[in-house]
């Protein structure tokens, strides 16, 4: 029989503050820290927890037999930092050695359709994030949504993952199974494709009274997954299933309590996604030319960017990547990389009909449209803030390069009021005059630089060098660096 792979993926975004036109410039914080600790304390008793104490039962009832994986966002984690029971509650888990923990962005981004460099950087921070926390560095790798496409395994194969989990797509597939490990194309990792029939049948139609198979019974579900011809069969959802998207008064816990247990009486084992790629090989290449994700019923990119709103809002935060890194302001850089959770460009989707109850959980908004008008509203505040850090560049450089009334007396009679003097100065003058203003007891130049030009940084260069020369390109190189500045800001 085919053995199940069980991963549950772990997120909370840390949502917006209620951000008006009228806040635009006056320094006010962009997230709502009421509303998410509303949020997540309401998650962490009506699911994180009854969850975690039902899977650490489960797994020393089975003496090991049942195995999980999950993946942790670094947003969720840095909020569950104020709840350390919980943090606490998942590491007791990973300590059995029956659960494996997946990479992933650290933001819950689309960077990897925006920017393969802040890509690759949000995955060492959540590599960081893990390691710090939990001490593991993750094997298998999934993307924000399941979002898969053959750059994206080329990519996470270089950074040293084995697998990367994807939607098991029927556009992709077409005739074959999600039950085989399948091989990247161009890449040597492997992929473990969600059987997307069996995981929605628990993640949601579990309690829709309406479906023809309803009540879902442990019996009978795993007499489905009995019944699978393959390898594998990758049950992948959200770990919100338990307690928030299917209320406890559904019976969804005592699902979770038995169906494993069912499982294990007919034979049928639990693997973790690092055993399954050594217990299993791959049957084929597999080509995902275009983007694929485990959301709605397309599997495809629209719940974030199907429509012109959520276009342009990803556009323009993506836009602001150089100079938002360029300030070097870990705030600033902080609240942009935020502002890249996918959840606030989901909320934003105008897609309504089958899919619009999955678009509404937890949804802050009361529109689509009050989503955009509010997250654009923060991305102007950003815009005015790095304008603001610009003309300040402009100005502290304008005034280093100015001319000085405290000008510096040389030794051979000649003086010097600006940078630029000194930088030709410095080339002109004779080893002589240099060594009486250079030796380490005066240290001439580097004190003029710092009391009267008060440029710390040139000072600091200038003690180091050990001749004229040096010291002349050490002033020509910060010369171009401040004019490079000064046309940044002009442009």
């Amino acid at each position: 029989m085919a053995s199940i792979c069980f991963y549950l993926h772990v997120h909370q975004p840390i949502r917006l503050k209620r951000f008006t036109f009228f806040d635009i410039g006056k320094d006010i914080d962009y997230f709502d820290k009421e509303r998410n600790k509303l949020y997540l304390e309401r998650i962490i008793e009506k699911s994180y927890l009854p969850t975690n104490k039902i899977i650490l039962e489960l797994i020393h009832k089975t003496d090991g037999r049942f195995k999980i994986s999950f993946s942790i966002t670094g947003t969720l984690l840095e909020q569950l930092e104020e709840y350390p029971h919980v943090i606490e509650s998942f590491e007791k888990i990973i300590k059995t050695g029956c659960a494996e923990l997946v990479g992933e962005t650290y933001y819950h981004s689309l960077a990897s359709i925006y920017s393969l460099k802040e890509f690759v950087a949000q995955i060492k921070l959540h590599e960081k994030k893990l390691k710090e926390i939990f001490g593991k560095k993750p094997k298998i790798f999934r993307n924000t949504e399941l979002v898969y496409q053959n750059q994206i395994g080329k990519i996470v194969e270089s950074l040293g993952y084995k697998a990367i989990l994807a939607e098991g797509a029927d556009k992709i597939l077409e005739w074959r199974s999600p039950c085989f490990l399948y091989k990247a194309k161009d890449a040597n990792i492997i992929l473990l494709l969600k059987h997307y029939r069996l995981s929605d049948d628990i993640a949601f139609r579990f309690s829709n009274s309406s479906w023809s198979e309803w009540p879902l019974t442990p019996d009978k579900y795993i007499s489905w997954v009995s019944q699978v011809q393959g390898d594998i069969v990758n049950i992948f959802m959200d770990y919100e299933t338990f307690g928030e998207h299917q209320w406890k008064e559904s019976g969804i816990f005592e699902f979770l309590e038995e169906f494993p247990i069912e499982a294990l009486k007919r034979g049928i084992d639990f693997v973790l996604p690092s055993e399954a790629i050594k217990k299993f090989k791959p049957v084929a290449d597999l080509d995902f030319p275009n983007y694929v994700s485990w959301a709605d019923t397309e599997r495809d990119l629209t719940a974030w960017i199907g429509n012109k709103m959520q276009q342009f809002a990803l556009n323009e935060l993506y836009s602001l990547e150089q100079a938002i890194l360029a300030t070097k302001d870990r705030n600033i850089i902080d609240a942009w990389r935020k502002l890249q959770t996918a959840d606030h460009f989901y909320y934003m989707c105008t897609k309504w009909f089958a899919d619009g109850d999955v678009h509404k959980y937890f949804n802050p908004y009361d529109s689509p449209y009050e989503a955009f008008i509010i997250f654009m509203n923060i991305i102007n505040d950003i815009k005015q803030r790095l304008r603001g850090e610009a003309e300040m560049k402009k100005e502290e450089a304008l005034r280093i390069l100015s001319d000085f009334s405290d000008i510096f007396w040389c030794h051979d009679g000649k003086v010097f009021k600006n940078l630029y003097e000194l930088r030709d100065g410095l080339k002109n003058m004779s080893n002589e005059t240099y060594s009486y203003h250079a030796n380490n007891e005066k240290n001439d130049f580097s004190n003029w630089v710092r009391d009267v030009i008060k440029d710390e940084k040139l000072a600091n260069d200038l003690r180091k060098v050990k001749s004229k020369e040096e010291a002349s390109q050490i002033v020509e190189n910060r010369i171009k660096e401040l004019e490079k500045k000064i046309r940044r800001s002009i442009l």
